[in-house]
């Protein structure tokens, strides 16, 4: 029986300044009816081109098809005209994005938003489009579809904006489904959820469906084939089983020992005096209409000198609201947060400024939190030269010291950051939370936007760095895979409150609670562990 879709000999260019780009080089990869195939590599490997491309959505130039075949459902997509094209995508042919906030239209509700495609397709009138919309959120897992057709993207956690780009691609039942990153940016549980969905769809329709990762253990459950990207080739194609228990490639076998495993090595007992203390702290925030949302509620919590502690829970659970208000960024209604003994909410703002230079915090998205008119160096004396800790004549010195402990060549001093790449950003940021050498390192979600390698790098540089620079971090996570392999003691939190806490090794091997458990069940990776 022919593969519903049939990729052979694909490469891709695109043109440059500096010459021709090959982004796909002679990729062959097939997708059978009610079967997942997977695409895995790292940014820029061509997974996402090498899709687009067959849809014609790879704009020309300067993007350029080379050579290759792509036969769906007998016929070569790469041969078609754009008006055939178009009526196969979204009805035949649909795709799910990796950021549906990018993708869903501000203005439009989630109704007119996903019964668009139905109409334009198909040419239902609008009861009808209701109809089949209200059935397929309802399908899809969104609570209250009537409520939900009226509301606007915003409105909808990040999990439900995905759960509507799902729906909407589904509207017209296409035979084909193509998943672009569509977990990336979503909570463990959330991930676990829309995975378990897609599988669950491809089952029940009979579709296939080409998902594209960078992560090797988000597929481990649901794909049937696996296709590993490296710089535009397919260094190995196999079945899951075969590419997990016995990777024939080096980069496969890379991609896999990148995958955060095993636990820290219990600590020894301290008996010296917490460096950080949180008693009882609550942070409220005004909402719409007058109400105040309770965003952290009745927190305590410690962190040893020279510690990690590992603060998990899901978007929403105040992870990052703590750290926020530990750092004074945000203010309290309720607590207090004492620091080497020192209690941090009674501290007017020149008191503050000297005890940051004690405690320095690294953002999730170092391309939001670096300053694209700074360059690198201006970047990292900026620290040096606010708290007084180098003159210009000596902080070019410093500056590349601080170059050499994250990894970065001297030579890259004098770019801005949109040359650099995600892991480089990173770099660059926790070099700018070094350069006061702080006490205390806040670290929120350093990790969750980067490919699972690089992630790997970072983790191993944040070990390095907390043991040279003697560091004691709180490090803020919703994967449990990632704090499992840092931290030694974890919080749980859900809601604003704490559910449970103790020793990381104890806590994340036998949790008590509920919640903890499922978040431990929804870390994905079970088949080649």
């Amino acid at each position: 029986m022919a593969p519903l879709l049939d990729v052979n000999n694909l490469s891709v260019s695109f043109r440059s300044r500096r010459g021709d780009v090959q982004a796909v080089k002679g990729l062959d990869f097939s997708v059978d009816a009610g079967s997942i195939t997977a695409l895995i590599g790292e940014s820029g490997s061509g997974k996402s081109v090498a899709c687009y491309s067959l849809l014609g959505l790879v704009p020309t130039p300067p993007g350029s098809i080379d050579s290759g075949s792509a036969h769906f459902d007998g016929r070569d997509l790469l041969r078609m005209q754009e008006q055939e094209l178009r009526r196969i995508r979204g009805r035949d042919i649909a795709l799910v994005f990796q950021d549906p906030m990018t993708c869903l239209n501000p203005f439009m509700t989630i109704g007119q938003q996903l019964t668009e495609p139905l109409r334009y397709h198909q040419g239902v009138d609008r009861a009808t489009a209701r109809s089949r919309g209200l059935q397929l959120m309802d399908e899809v897992g969104i609570r209250d579809p009537e409520l939900g057709y009226a509301a606007f993207p915003h409105q909808f956690s990040g999990g439900m904006r995905q759960r509507v780009m799902i729906a909407m691609a589904l509207i017209n039942e296409p035979r084909l489904l193509i998943a672009d990153e569509p977990t990336t940016a979503l909570d463990v549980t959330i991930q676990a959820q829309i995975l378990e969905l897609l599988a669950q769809l491809q089952k029940k329709r009979d579709i296939g469906i080409v998902f594209i990762s960078h992560d090797l253990a988000v597929v481990s459950d649901i794909a049937d084939q696996i296709v590993v990207m490296c710089e535009g080739e397919a260094v190995e194609s196999a079945d899951r089983t075969s590419i997990f228990h016995s990777p024939a490639h080096p980069y496969t076998q890379k991609l896999l020992a990148a995958i955060p495993s095993g636990a820290k090595a219990p600590a020894p007992e301290r008996t010296t005096q917490p460096l950080l203390t949180v008693s009882n702290l609550s942070v409220e925030f005004n909402r719409d209409g007058g109400q105040r949302l309770k965003a952290v509620d009745d927190v305590s919590l410690a962190l040893q000198r020279g510690a990690t502690l590992g603060l998990v829970g899901e978007s929403g659970s105040g992870k990052s609201t703590i750290a926020r208000a530990i750092l004074r960024l945000v203010p309290t209604v309720a607590g207090r947060i004492e620091f080497d003994g020192t209690e941090l909410t009674g501290l007017d703002r020149r008191a503050m400024k000297a005890m940051r230079r004690r405690m320095q915090i690294i953002f999730q998205d170092p391309f939001a939190s670096l300053n694209p008119r700074m360059t690198v160096f201006d970047t990292l004396a900026e620290p040096f030269l606010l708290h007084g800790l180098a003159t210009k004549n000596d902080v070019e010195a410093k500056v590349h010291t601080l170059m050499d402990d994250v990894g970065l060549a001297r030579t890259f001093t004098r770019k801005y950051p949109h040359e650099f790449s995600g892991g480089q950003r990173q770099r660059i940021a926790i070099g700018r939370a070094l350069a006061t050498k702080p006490e205390l390192i806040v670290a929120d979600e350093p990790v969750s936007a980067l490919d699972v390698t690089i992630q790997a790098q970072i983790l191993r540089l944040l070990e390095d760095l907390a043991r040279e620079y003697q560091l004691t971090t709180l490090f803020i996570s919703h994967d449990l895979a990632v704090v499992r392999q840092l931290a030694d003691d974890v919080v749980v939190l859900r809601g604003g409150m704490v559910i449970e806490s103790g020793p990381a090794g104890k806590v994340l091997a036998a949790p008590q609670e509920t919640y903890t458990q499922e978040l431990l069940a929804a870390v994905p990776g079970d088949a080649w562990a």
